[in-house]
């Protein structure tokens, strides 16, 4: 007999067998599992808002997966979905990854990554129920100061609450990578939270922000008379994070001298004050964060490789809110409390619209400049629904704001990411010849349409003969300009 654990789940498919495999293997494992072989039936199931993760079958009698998915997310998408197959098409995929499906396989599968899948998806679960427990019971404690402040849901994120929750008890070294605004202090302070050290200080030192010759004299404080002006001892922020964790922000600005030190302190766990003899143990946990690439750093040669692993023991990679927008509702209302809270307004939320120009803005300055957004808007509408008036966003579309003066092969590879995320976990084949198709057509058309359909001159202009040319206008379909043929 397995111990029950956490998490009902529920498996949609018409093929019993199917429904009995997958029902035995997550039984066996210790999960409650539900099935159902038609959309009717599973509908039913859901309507007890108790199912965490829900296996569905695309083609079912009458209605289909699609729509018991989208039924999930009307619901308010309390319950994780992972769409399964027979049909791997590219739309499948698509459909699927648009309407918020979690993850997407096909059939035959491996039944072990249904076991793993299961298994991330309710651990994330849990570790975001247990955040938001925590930030509610601080937020009624009146711990303010303490309140963790991480927001979302989407899979992304789903990822970097599971190493927080699997590394956050151990004194292991964490560098977490991300964009300006994507929250990394929020992540190293919930790091601490949760962490063997939480009763001991948080000290956060922002390295880009001191001045390269106070840097070491912040970090590891300095003896009375060790240069002009130190006319009193000075405790750092090493002793500073005594017995708790010090956070090294924007560590890839930190001055190559000092990235030696520090090094030293990592490795031998102890440090003497500038101008000062006495070792002293460096009894905190570090947590660096970085808005650049290390590894590139390393190679420009301007971060230390020896420093940089051992940095790296566990890496967070904080998602850019462009790649998480599924969070933004929920960011938006986040925020919204903290404005209403903190400047005393009595904003009613976001219209439809306004939150259609919000999901849709490209966000390069991530959660900073959502929140700042807002805020901005809030104060000239405190007591309204916020529409999109209120917004000081571009109407542009999002996409021509992302491309804005990036070079052709930035705008190219950034719209291959996108393509090639829409396939999910499918693996397609022929990725060069699709890829090409899609990029040579409106070349050939741009350049027809700059000779006014003269070929000899377009095939000229491309460096082809004129028989590809005019092979390739047959083979895309291409209409001619200004009657040409």
């Amino acid at each position: 007999m397995h111990s029950t654990k956490p998490g009902t789940i529920l498996v949609v498919d018409d093929e019993a067998d199917v429904r009995r495999v997958i029902a035995d293997i997550l039984e066996d494992a210790g999960y409650v599992v539900e099935t159902a072989a038609d959309a009717e039936s599973s509908f039913d199931l859901l309507d007890r808002g108790d199912i965490d993760l829900a296996f569905i079958d695309i083609n079912l009698p009458g209605a289909s997966g699609f729509d018991i998915l989208d039924d999930v997310k009307r619901r308010g998408g309390a319950t994780d979905v992972v769409v399964i197959t027979g049909k791997a098409t590219v739309a499948n995929a698509i459909e699927a990854t648009r309407r918020g499906a979690y993850e997407y396989v096909t059939k035959p599968f491996d039944l072990e990554r249904i076991l793993e899948l299961t298994r991330r998806i309710l651990e994330g679960r849990a570790l975001g129920r247990s955040i938001q427990h925590q930030r509610a019971g601080k937020a009624e404690s009146g711990a303010a100061a303490g309140k963790i402040e991480i927001v979302g849901q989407s899979p992304a994120m789903q990822e970097v609450y599971k190493i927080i929750g699997r590394m956050a008890g151990t004194p292991t070294t964490v560098l977490i990578q991300g964009e300006s605004g994507t929250g990394k202090e929020v992540v190293a302070k919930a790091i601490h939270d949760y962490s063997t050290r939480a009763a001991g200080p948080f000290v956060a030192v922002n390295c880009s922000a001191i001045p390269a010759d106070l840097l070491e004299s912040e970090m590891f404080g300095h003896e009375r008379g060790a240069f002009t002006g130190a006319t009193e001892r000075r405790i750092g922020k090493f002793e500073q994070a005594k017995g708790g964790t010090l956070f090294l922000d924007e560590i890839s600005d930190m001055p190559l001298p000092l990235q030696a030190k520090l090094l030293r302190v990592l490795q031998e766990r102890e440090f003497s004050r500038v101008g000062g003899h006495e070792l002293i143990p460096a009894e905190c946990r570090i947590v660096a964060a970085t808005n650049k690439q290390l590894e590139a750093e390393v190679e420009a040669g301007r971060f230390r490789e020896d420093l940089y692993f051992r940095l790296k023991v566990v890496v967070i990679e904080l998602p850019a809110l462009r790649e998480r927008r599924a969070d933004i509702p929920l960011l938006v209302q986040y925020f919204i409390d903290r404005i209403n809270e903190r400047e005393h307004f009595n904003v009613k939320g976001v219209s439809a619209p306004a939150m259609g120009l919000l999901l849709e803005h490209p966000w390069r300055g991530n959660v900073r400049e959502l929140e700042n957004i807002l805020l901005r808007a809030a104060a000239l509408a405190p007591d309204r629904v916020l529409t999109p008036e209120d917004l000081p966003l571009s109407r542009k579309s999002p996409r021509a704001q992302a491309d804005d003066g990036l070079p052709l092969a930035e705008v190219l590879a950034a719209r291959i990411r996108e393509y090639m995320a829409g396939f999910g976990t499918a693996e397609p084949r022929d990725l060069h010849a699709r890829v090409l198709a899609m990029v040579e057509k409106p070349l050939f058309e741009a350049v027809l349409e700059a000779t006014g359909g003269n070929q000899l001159k377009a095939a000229d202009m491309l460096g082809i003969n004129r028989n590809t040319l005019r092979k390739k206008i047959t083979d895309y379909a291409i209409a001619l300009p200004r009657g040409r043929t």
